[in-house]
């Protein structure tokens, strides 16, 4: 590639010679004299002159990847990196990272989103743009490339999924696991630990004197007490009657974290009936019986591990009646001898049609006690 550009009101020339690319101002405003400049130059290259620290030595992407995966083994989610980029090389390993462009990056979305749900594909697209990122820090990559690499958007998610089981099913899916699943699917239903804090989950981590699992980096990067209930204790209990012969509570025959149950799981799903399932699902289940038993927002959010509220708030539609309970506190708050309110007005929380309207004796604000209206958190 050879070329003479402009910016602004003066001329560039950019070419490559030897796999070294050479691009300079000419500080010339007019083509004719840009252009002896550039073979001037040129010619200089050809012959080995430098050029000054102009010169920009081109990468291809897999050279680029290759220093990037020494720079991510640091990070706790590198498995996942290394991954996302096995399949990036396969698409541009053999691209310059200087030719990357947005065009031809959002080709390559669209076909992805064939096979792939957009949250797969933002995850590859993200490396990759944090791969050019690092690229331009080490002077692997130029600034026009990582602009073409930000200008692709990421795709609409939708991941309001909440798939989870009845006590019933949940029960039956039990019954149907293999002796060696089995514990497995009993601590996710009771913990809502994630398949990765469950694999690596160590005997050290286990203090059934106080009775919580300490996960010391969950994935938001905070520890995390997880309390344990009278299943898992009797659960823990027997296992460490076994002989114990890993410090992983679920090991592989080579005393290593297990890393796939699939196949196990897919099969007591199959048994038990239970369709359209995956296992991350046994953390909603986790959540959505909690809620629907009534237990806060607040401690379903510390028990999974949220960092924010806003990540919770999902299940929430699965406890319509703290609004009502919420309401019901005025009846407590309202003497009743002062409230002329017949009783047949209530009806499931609801005032009947029949009646036209409420007449109170004394206004609302009268009637509301100093801690306020706010439903009991006991």
């Amino acid at each position: 590639m050879s070329r003479l550009y402009k910016r602004g009101n003066v001329y560039w020339f950019d070419f490559q010679i030897n796999g070294t690319r050479y691009r300079k101002s000419t500080g010339k405003t007019k083509r004719r004299d840009a252009e002896n400049v550039f073979h001037v130059e040129r010619e200089k290259a050809k012959a080995g002159e430098s050029l000054g620290d102009q010169e920009v030595k081109t990468y291809k992407l897999v050279d680029l990847a290759e220093e990037y995966l020494k720079w991510a083994e640091r990070q706790r989610s590198y498995k996942d990196k290394k991954r996302c980029i096995r399949q990036l090389i396969e698409v541009f390993g053999n691209h310059e990272v200087r030719d990357l462009n947005t065009r031809e990056i959002e080709q390559w979305q669209s076909r992805r989103l064939k096979y792939n749900k957009p949250s797969t594909v933002n995850r590859l697209l993200a490396t990759l743009k944090h791969m050019v990122n690092k690229g331009t820090q080490w002077g692997m990559a130029s600034d026009s490339a990582l602009k073409q690499v930000r200008n692709v958007k990421l795709l609409p998610e939708n991941n309001r999924r909440l798939r989870f089981l009845s006590i019933e099913e949940c029960q039956r899916l039990i019954e149907c696991c293999h002796k060696d699943l089995k514990p497995i699917v009993v601590v996710a239903l009771n913990t809502g630990m994630r398949r990765g804090e469950i694999f690596n989950l160590m005997w050290t981590q286990i203090d059934l004197r106080h009775g919580f699992i300490l996960l010391d980096t969950s994935k938001n990067g905070e520890r995390r007490e997880i309390p344990i209930n009278t299943t898992l204790e009797y659960l823990f209990k027997e296992m460490q009657q076994r002989s114990v012969k890993s410090e992983y509570v679920f090991a592989g025959k080579t005393g290593k974290p297990l890393t796939d149950i699939k196949k196990g799981f897919h099969t007591a799903l199959r048994r038990a009936g239970i369709h359209d399932f995956r296992f991350h699902d046994l953390r909603h289940t986790f959540a959505s019986q909690l809620v629907m038993a009534g237990i806060d927002i607040t401690s379903v959010k510390e028990l999974l591990g949220h960092k924010s509220l806003t990540m919770t708030m999902r299940y929430s539609h699965l406890s319509p009646g703290h609004k009502r309970k919420a309401v019901h506190v005025l009846d407590r708050l309202m003497e009743k001898q002062e409230v002329d309110v017949p009783e047949k007005w209530y009806k499931n929380g609801t005032i009947s049609d029949s009646e036209e309207q409420l007449i109170w004796r004394k206004s609302l604000g009268n009637k509301v006690r100093p801690e306020g209206i706010e439903p009991s958190t006991h």
